[in-house]
């Protein structure tokens, strides 16, 4: 889980910041699965309504991943975009959620339901770096 929030995925940009989070599990999973997404920066909550994914061109709030057909693949990275300023240096971030793992059962007999929290001091960045990693389109 270490590499959910690597060292570049703080960043400014023009409408606010953006974050991109790693996934930290095994598999691919459908972005369908994700559900919860929570975003702490220096000990303060984001407003809920205020976080949305980025998911190509298009800006999609992050309580309705439910509604989408795409899939979070294990080396790309899901970008969320806050349309505050955030200020230059370091802050302390943190990401929770909760993914639906649609091929595992709970001792319900639903589908296992896990909980993430990630964090870490992340130092903004001015601009995305290239690397290896895809933003989830």
């Amino acid at each position: 889980m270490e590499t959910a929030l690597r060292d570049d995925a703080l960043t400014a940009v023009p409408a606010g910041f953006e974050l991109r989070l790693g996934l930290p599990w095994i598999r691919s999973m459908p972005l369908s699965s994700v559900a919860g997404l929570a975003v702490e920066v220096d000990g303060v909550p984001v407003a809920a309504g205020l976080v949305s994914v980025v998911l190509g061109a298009r800006r999609v709030p992050a309580d309705a991943l439910q509604a989408e057909s795409g899939w979070w693949f294990i080396q790309d990275r899901l970008v969320l975009a806050f349309p505050q300023e955030i200020s230059a240096g370091a802050h302390a971030v943190a990401v929770d959620f909760t993914l639906m793992v649609p091929y595992l059962q709970a001792p319900s007999g639903s589908a296992l339901v896990l909980p993430f929290h990630v964090e870490a001091r992340l130092a903004v960045r001015p601009a995305v770096v290239p690397g290896i990693s895809r933003d989830v389109a």
